[in-house]
């Protein structure tokens, strides 16, 4: 995985250790084999340091004609100010977006937002991953198709958008690569996907996920 920020790309000799063991730390992340994950253009503006990463979960060959579908997709970015931040209460933040297709029905559940919100802590708290500042918004949006469209069946989206501090472990770097499988682990929950055992015992519980749309071709 190449470095997708030109701190890290020109810029090595200037980058904090801090950050560079981070990044290093997400790329070495080990991501369940629905995952696919790339480097993106990070923001400039939010901190002096960051990294993204854009994913999809992917079923393999499961379209009309043989294609790969995307069944959810995000992007997680790793923000680094060597000052700290008040908001932050730490020097990293990491923040993420999961999107998925739901069944109709799905967005006019009035627990719907309160659930999702339990995916994304569940998941944390699942692998034990050490976290502060949590927030984020749920939204639910429905499609509804018209004239060269109207065959098309309703859609549900749902948007999970969040933020959280990582806390820092030795010289100061979280472990990354467990907020990654974290994030990842929401992913292929809002795809619909069964969860796989890991390693430690879960910790916290995770709200089962309603129903998902069928895959979309990507």
């Amino acid at each position: 995985m190449a470095a997708a920020h030109e701190h890290l790309a020109d810029s090595a000799d200037e980058t904090p250790i801090p950050f560079r063991q981070a990044v290093e730390s997400l790329r070495a992340a080990r991501l369940r084999p629905e995952m696919e994950i790339d480097p993106t253009p990070a923001p400039k503006r939010l901190a002096p340091f960051a990294y993204a990463l854009e994913a999809a979960v992917v079923e393999r060959g499961s379209g009309a004609d043989g294609e790969d579908t995307d069944l959810a997709d995000g992007r997680l970015v790793l923000l680094y100010n060597p000052a700290g931040q008040e908001a932050w209460a730490g020097t990293f933040r990491v923040v993420t977006l999961a999107r998925a297709e739901l069944e109709p029905e799905m967005g006019t559940d009035p627990l719907l937002p309160e659930v999702s919100w339990s995916w994304l802590t569940g998941a944390l708290d699942a692998r034990a991953v050490r976290y502060g500042e949590p927030s984020g918004t749920v939204t639910r949006a429905g499609s509804h198709y018209f004239g060269g469209l109207a065959a098309r069946e309703p859609a549900t989206q749902i948007e999970i958008r969040a933020s959280w501090t990582p806390a820092e472990g030795p010289g100061g770097v979280p472990d990354l690569a467990a907020h990654l499988a974290a994030w990842c682990d929401l992913l292929c929950q809002v795809a619909g996907l069964p969860p796989v055992p890991l390693d430690a015992a879960p910790r916290g519980g995770v709200v089962p996920l309603p129903q998902r749309r069928g895959p979309q071709p990507r």
